[in-house]
């Protein structure tokens, strides 16, 4: 790897905690000359994650020599180490799953225009051809293959979708509004690497047509959830929630749905921006937030 001009690298660390590993990164620092200019660091139900701001100035070693040896010790502690240029934004490659409803694809596709997102929009898919105008208008690569209703058609969507992914590479994959279960063998190959939007606070109104539960429930409070896909249907760990008052004998169905649209688009993109700036992590089934690169890099300029 090419160092930052300005000699200056981040160094994340996580896994299971365990005695000395602060130490033994602080030593290969020291040993190679390189200077720990600061450093953020935290365990939360066993989970040990640091991240690292470290000085290149009088360094013995290449940048290229310092990756591969944190790796080995990494490796040897039982530790993910990633690396990254202090300035450089990581440029993850993200798929945007969606189906006909247009208000999160179009959020998304702004915000990845306009930087305020760190990330590459590789490729829009659907089982719909309704965004397709969209997502060309906002500069953005669109295929769909209909799912229909039977259950070959449904197994022909997610070869061709599984297909898609291979040929792709997302770091990331966001479900904005797909309206689609992914098969297991696809949650399962991108495990914590898909977020998706679901339109109620959960636990609460899981499967489909929460707002209309909300609604006909009578409740005084709800909102919609961020959440990571598993194999267990809108269970998965929580990143982000946000609410907002129904008023209960004023309020129509509709009104509570619009209202409900409104904020799930901010809601997803504010997930999607934690996990494209590896400020989030995933212990023991819930996530927790942490300082991540994005404290030690320096905004892209616009």
């Amino acid at each position: 790897m090419q160092a930052d001009p300005s000699g200056l690298l981040v160094v994340s660390v996580q896994g299971r905690d365990q005695k000395g590993v602060v130490a033994k990164f602080a030593t290969y620092m020291a040993a190679h000359g390189l200077n720990i200019e600061d450093t953020e660091q935290q365990v939360v139900r066993g989970l040990f994650v640091m991240d690292m701001l470290v000085n290149l100035e009088g360094a013995t070693v290449s940048a290229t020599q310092i990756a591969d040896e944190l790796n080995v010790l990494g490796r040897e502690l039982g530790m993910e180490v990633r690396i990254a240029d202090r300035r450089q934004r990581q440029a993850k490659r993200i798929v945007i799953l969606v189906s006909r409803e247009p208000h999160c694809l179009r959020e998304l596709g702004n915000k990845l225009h306009n930087r305020e997102l760190p990330g590459n929009c590789v490729g829009v898919l659907a089982n719909h051809g309704d965004l397709g105008p969209m997502a060309e208008q906002l500069g953005l690569k669109f295929s769909f293959h209909p799912s229909g209703k039977s259950a070959d058609e449904k197994a022909a969507h997610f070869k061709w979708l599984a297909a898609q992914l291979d040929e792709l590479h997302p770091d990331l994959i966001v479900l904005a509004r797909y309206m689609q279960i992914l098969p297991e063998e696809i949650v399962s190959r991108f495990a914590y690497r898909i977020i998706n939007i679901h339109p109620s606070l959960l636990p609460h109104f899981p499967g489909a047509n929460p707002y209309r539960q909300a609604f006909e429930s009578g409740v005084r409070v709800t909102g919609c959830t961020a959440h990571f896909i598993t194999n267990a249907l809108d269970e998965g760990p929580i990143i982000l929630q946000d609410v907002f008052h129904i008023q209960v004998g004023k309020d129509t169905a509709a009104k509570v749905r619009e209202r409900g649209l409104n904020a799930e688009a901010s809601t997803l993109c504010r997930a999607v921006g934690y996990f494209l700036n590896e400020e989030l992590v995933v212990a023991e089934g819930q996530v927790v937030f942490k300082a991540g690169i994005s404290s030690f890099v320096d905004p892209e300029p616009k």
